[in-house]
């Protein structure tokens, strides 16, 4: 199984790469599991354009590793901070350059990353507005890291030990779930005409 994990700050370190690299780790420590962690801090792709859609050799250069990356996982997590209430942008434009060929009728779990006790409005907008045309499909279970300063650290001293444990044992739970999900929509997939021309946009 491949889980693919992308982290949405834009921030070169962040809280956000912090809590992707622990749940990577975490997935890492169980048999059978492969990962990939893609970072989208300092903002590593371009803008959308429409020549993404005129079949443009640069754009094609450029993202070709990225859909190979996306096409062969099973399921996703997307990792996002809390910036005024919204959703970076560059995560948004994520979702703008990759298609239901790479994340279509795949499972992810949404984690998001608040410094206080907010994280709320970006599951809200994930949910909402992020998987209309690629069709990816985010199981019911999310994680809201709060305070996410005193989780997670690598140093016991810097964390709060009751919210710590708390978030880790979250955290495991919460991946069995997306594992169960990643494995039971792999044959679905494969037997089932999930692609279609004509359809090629969710209504």
């Amino acid at each position: 199984m491949k889980i693919a994990i992308i982290s949405g700050s834009h921030r070169d370190p962040s809280q956000s790469e912090k809590v992707a690299r622990y749940v990577e780790q975490t997935l890492q420590q169980e048999q059978g599991v492969d990962t990939w962690l893609y970072t989208l801090a300092n903002n590593p792709l371009p803008l959308w354009d429409q020549s993404l859609w005129e079949d443009n050799a640069e754009w094609n250069e450029r993202l070709a590793p990225i859909r190979d990356r996306l096409t062969s996982s099973d399921g996703f997590i997307i990792v996002s901070p809390e910036w005024h209430g919204q959703v970076p942008a560059g995560l948004k434009n994520f979702f703008l350059l990759f298609n239901r060929f790479e994340l279509g009728h795949k499972p992810a779990m949404i984690v998001t990353v608040s410094s206080a006790d907010g994280g709320s409005y970006p599951v809200a907008e994930l949910r909402m507005s992020s998987y209309k045309n690629n069709r990816i499909c985010y199981i019911p279970e999310h994680v809201i890291v709060r305070n996410v300063e005193k989780v997670l650290n690598d140093k016991a001293e810097d964390n709060d030990q009751a919210a710590d444990a708390y978030f880790r044992e979250r955290i495991s739970w919460a991946l069995a779930i997306l594992k169960g999900y990643a494995q039971a929509l792999k044959p679905m997939r494969e037997s089932v005409q999930v692609h279609h021309d004509k359809f090629g946009n969710g209504m």
